[in-house]
């Protein structure tokens, strides 16, 4: 997916958001802001949001002095999630469904994103997902190519979301591999992230190797693009994921929630839509 116009002032804005959070100094939030302002007149709009956007982040980085600002953020969301995680093993188990279950619980976790969201409520975003419609509902052919697979490589995105994800992958029943970051950006979940989800319990972990807060292919390790090439069946989580690999030459299925109308826009469907969705199937 290229980057819009639109996209300016959210960059601009998540650059203002985690600044301050990175640091109280004002001049060092005024100089990070004045730097992405300067990039953006490079920004070349055939580029992946995300690659633009890793730009932003490096900056907060070089300029507060801090590695990981939404540290704290993200040990609250695993938290919480964690405590609630006895009532979502119930709502599966209960379900006549329960993978469907699972993978509605899994978007419903997508909410938990600080570079489109700055305000949500997890509990009512797990109501909404029970029975909230699919715009896109691609679950026959997940099903089908669920049953077949020997393996499942799973990207994913934000730290509190990958409790979630935990769910999901117990549900299928299938052996996984699942991929952080190689390094923190935005609330994107790290390896010590999905160790504190209890991912490690349920999967392999492995990094893609790139510092984007998306799968970026051409910035990825040759192993990762080798393993996400020979994979039997690939599962991309949210947002920033979908604009990294909406375009690949390989089958993928997304699953996420449509919090930015341009990612709406580009599905073709509503803001605030839930998607399951298959390419080159």
């Amino acid at each position: 997916m290229k980057t819009y116009l639109d996209c300016i002032p959210c960059m601009m804005e998540q650059a203002l958001q985690t600044g301050r959070i990175a640091t109280s100094d004002e001049s060092k939030i005024k100089k990070l802001l004045d730097a992405v302002g300067d990039k953006i007149k490079d920004i070349p709009l055939n580029n992946t949001p995300p690659e633009t956007a890793t730009f932003i982040y490096q900056k907060i980085k070089e300029i507060t002095g801090v590695n990981d600002p939404y540290k704290t953020i993200k040990e609250q969301n695993i938290r919480q999630v964690i405590e609630l995680y006895p009532y979502l093993q119930e709502l599966v188990n209960k379900s006549d469904d329960p993978l469907l279950m699972a993978i509605r619980l899994a978007i419903a976790g997508n909410v938990i994103d600080y570079g489109a969201h700055r305000h949500f409520h997890i509990e009512d975003e797990i109501e909404k997902s029970i029975d909230q419609d699919f715009a896109v509902f691609d679950y026959d052919k997940f099903q089908n190519d669920l049953k077949k697979a020997k393996a499942v490589l799973y990207l994913g995105d934000n730290a509190g979301e990958s409790v979630f994800d935990k769910l999901l992958i117990e549900t299928m029943g299938k052996p996984v591999t699942y991929v952080v970051r190689e390094e923190p950006i935005i609330n994107d979940v790290t390896m010590e992230d999905a160790i504190n989800s209890g991912i490690h319990e349920v999967a392999e972990i492995i990094s893609s190797g790139a510092y984007t807060p998306a799968i970026i292919l051409k910035l990825c390790t040759d192993d990762f693009i080798e393993k996400f090439n020979e994979a039997d069946l690939v599962i991309s989580k949210g947002q920033g994921n979908y604009e990294g690999l909406s375009e690949v030459d390989r089958p993928v299925f997304f699953l996420l929630k449509a919090k930015c109308e341009l990612i709406a826009r580009e599905l073709k469907i509503s803001k605030g839509a839930i998607v399951l969705k298959a390419i080159n199937l």
